[in-house]
């Protein structure tokens, strides 16, 4: 078995930003010459999310709604008492999760018809880091 790594780092423009990484994926997968196996791709933050769906605008538009709605930002938060003020971003962060494992399959991506992979930030305006891991044979 083998692997390879690849770090990507974003510092997104606004606070809670959702970018399209399916590339990304795709070209570390390509450089692994990796044909059976998996990838992993985590963000390596705590206000930090991935995950897998369609790359559709209104889709995105809808997923931060349902995100601002079950963790709204406020200012009320305990974890502000810290001097922080992302209590909301740690929340969203949990909802979406940090990783996911995506399927290789001769040597590339093994999505369905509309997945694309998705780096979602909550926290953002400064650098973060994902790790892109290619494991298999």
């Amino acid at each position: 078995m083998k692997s390879h790594t690849e770090y990507l780092v974003f510092q997104t423009q606004k606070r809670r930003e959702y970018v399209n990484i399916t590339e990304w994926v795709a070209s570390a997968v390509a450089a692994s010459e990796i044909a059976e196996g998996m990838v992993l791709v985590s963000a390596m933050h705590i206000t930090a999310g991935v995950w897998v769906n369609d790359a559709e605008d209104g889709l995105i538009g809808d997923i931060d709604e349902w995100l601002e709605h079950l963790a709204p930002y406020r200012k009320n938060y305990r974890h502000h008492r810290t001097g922080e003020d992302n209590g909301d971003s740690h929340l969203k962060s949990l909802l979406v999760h940090h990783q996911v494992i995506v399927p290789v399959t001769r040597g590339k991506l093994d999505l369905g018809p509309w997945q694309q992979v998705y780096y979602a930030e909550f926290d953002g305006q400064r650098p973060k880091r994902l790790v892109i891991k290619v494991i298999g044979e």
